[in-house]
């Protein structure tokens, strides 16, 4: 691999308590992960939408304070929840709150129902992935410039103050989350450190060959493939941790080095123990 292999294990905040999700950022921080996750919905996803549900960039803010020294992030932040300037200065809050250990995961958003019961307008999938770029743009410059001006499609910066800028520079690590291949990795090849596949994130055959896709969006934007960091999602069994540690070889054999467990289920902490006993020494060796 190109990139040193770095694990990091992710509770959505929805059907779950706020004991259980403090628990397993602790599990994180002192059990030698390398980063923990929470999710950006305003529904709850994958069964009934009524299940509880927490907003995401406030959950990172406690996480910045529970924590020391993992780093944190959402997989991933929808772009058309929020006006990238707001986005942006949000992010830079986690960035300080953290002492500068914030990863800035993003994505063009998918969740229908959302747009709809807020009245936020659910613009077609090209639009979707156009604005997630802007917003990128913005974020970056407002980040990055002394006062930033900039006249996109759908975003406009005029002299824009952003003060103070984030610990990290030049800007936290970003991370894109899609597998369109023609507009999400075009996007992900010019403004991703590390790219996350959604459907391709099951299969390490079909994560390989959008990993290939995202080399030639590369090559076609002029940037080393090799500076973009593959990442993996996947659910962790807590009846079979070696299936985990299996699956998770196959990803990393085709050079993702970012390997996130996703925990759910009764008693997300024990699993979360689980995985620090277990799943994580297997996977360092």
């Amino acid at each position: 691999m190109a990139h040193p292999l770095r694990v990091g294990v992710k509770l959505s905040p929805q059907a779950v308590t706020i004991e259980d999700l403090r628990a397993v950022w602790r599990i994180a921080d002192e059990g030698g992960f390398d980063h923990v996750w929470g999710f950006d919905h305003f529904a709850a996803i994958g069964g009934p939408p009524e299940r509880p549900i927490y907003e995401g960039w406030t959950m990172l803010a406690a996480m910045a304070e529970a924590t020391k020294r993992v780093r944190i992030g959402l997989l991933v932040t929808g772009a058309t929840y929020r006006h990238p300037g707001a986005l942006a200065k949000i992010a830079t809050t986690v960035d300080h709150l953290s002492a500068g250990r914030l990863e800035f995961g993003i994505g063009s958003a998918w969740a229908e129902n959302e747009h709809t019961m807020l009245g936020i307008p659910f613009y077609t999938v090209a639009e979707r992935i156009r604005r997630m770029e802007e917003a990128i743009e913005v974020c970056k410059r407002l980040w990055t410039e002394e006062r930033a001006t900039f006249e996109g499609r759908y975003f406009h910066l005029e002299d824009a103050i952003h003060e103070p800028k984030p610990i990290q520079k030049p800007h936290p690590p970003i991370w894109v989350g899609g597998s369109g291949e023609q507009l999400t990795l075009r996007v992900t090849a010019k403004h991703a450190d590390v790219w996350n596949p959604s459907g391709g994130g099951g299969d390490p055959e079909e994560a390989a060959r959008l990993s290939a896709v995202l080399d030639e969006r590369c090559q076609e934007v002029g940037r080393d493939p090799a500076a973009i960091r593959r990442s993996v999602q996947h659910r962790f069994d807590p009846a079979d941790p070696a299936a985990f540690v299996a699956r998770s070889g196959q990803f990393i054999e085709r050079g993702f080095s970012e390997i996130i467990a996703q925990v759910s289920g009764p008693d997300p902490p024990r699993q979360a123990d689980l995985l620090a006993d277990k799943v994580l020494p297997e996977l360092k060796s």
